[in-house]
């Protein structure tokens, strides 16, 4: 049996790509088995806890969502020849710059546990991950702004940029990951070439699939999902971030902002 994970990382195309395999899915259904993500959210929590606080306990959480999910969702006995193809970025734990994380530090360890976890439910299986990636300053720049609507980001763009460069090198993070993990496959493909194909983001983990010619072809597209603000509304949001308001105000006020310039 083939599973193929896409693990990550944040703010690289992540949500289009999901939506674009919602769309797809009927579609795709002969040939792919998929699980939606929100079926590997409680895993996703998990690994989150766990680059938050490097508990073993949390870990271990980690392994147990994962095989939850899994064992609820598929039929793991039949004879199937369908690859799994799953997509979910937190998998590779919590977004640089909320609660504490600095980093994808951990990644490779919830990978390494990840591939664990998969071997202990299927013996033989032939386990793939694929990693979406993004240049540094579009996705310093992208993650900022993330952050200025879903948590109180009290920093601007240029500082936030100057305190998360180190964590903005993705590809250095495929890298480590694939060191954990080997001699388990694991692909990669960046923002700035995908997004010019037919299906943006989802192109590329769709090129390890080995999907028929007209399959393929009649597959559609999803629009940019997940977009940034425009840059006056960013300045608003900031304003907001940096006033005395409450939370429950302050959530309020953004979704006021943000609702206006839907």
């Amino acid at each position: 049996m083939r599973v193929i994970l896409h693990a990550g990382f944040h703010k690289t195309g992540t949500t289009t790509l999901q939506k674009a395999l919602e769309r797809n899915a009927k579609t795709l259904a002969p040939c792919l088995r998929l699980i939606p993500r929100a079926a590997l959210q409680p895993a996703g929590r998990a690994a989150r806890a766990y680059s938050i606080a490097s508990d073993p306990l949390e870990l271990a959480l980690f392994q147990y969502e994962l095989a939850q999910a899994l064992e609820e969702g598929l039929d793991i006995t039949g004879d199937d020849p369908r690859p799994l193809l799953m997509s979910c970025e937190d998998l590779a734990g919590q977004m640089p710059g909320r609660s504490g994380v600095e980093s994808y530090g951990a990644a490779p360890v919830l990978m390494h546990a990840t591939v664990e976890t998969l071997r202990q439910l299927w013996p033989g299986l032939r386990t793939e991950l694929y990693f979406s990636t993004r240049a540094a300053e579009a996705w310093l720049a992208s993650l900022h702004a993330q952050h200025l609507r879903a948590c109180r980001m009290e920093l601007d763009a240029n500082t936030f940029a100057a305190r998360y460069r180190a964590a903005a090198d993705l590809e250095a993070v495929v890298d480590r990951i694939a060191a954990a993990v080997a001699p388990v496959p694991v692909h990669r493909a960046a923002l700035e070439q995908s997004r010019t194909r037919k299906l943006g983001p989802l192109d590329p983990l769709l090129d390890l699939c080995d999907l028929p010619t007209a399959l393929r072809a009649a597959l559609k597209p999803h629009p940019p999902a997940n977009t940034s603000a425009p840059a006056d509304c960013a300045a608003e949001l900031l304003t907001l971030n940096r006033s005395n308001l409450d939370d429950r105000a302050l959530r309020a006020a953004k979704q006021a902002l943000l609702t206006g310039r839907g």
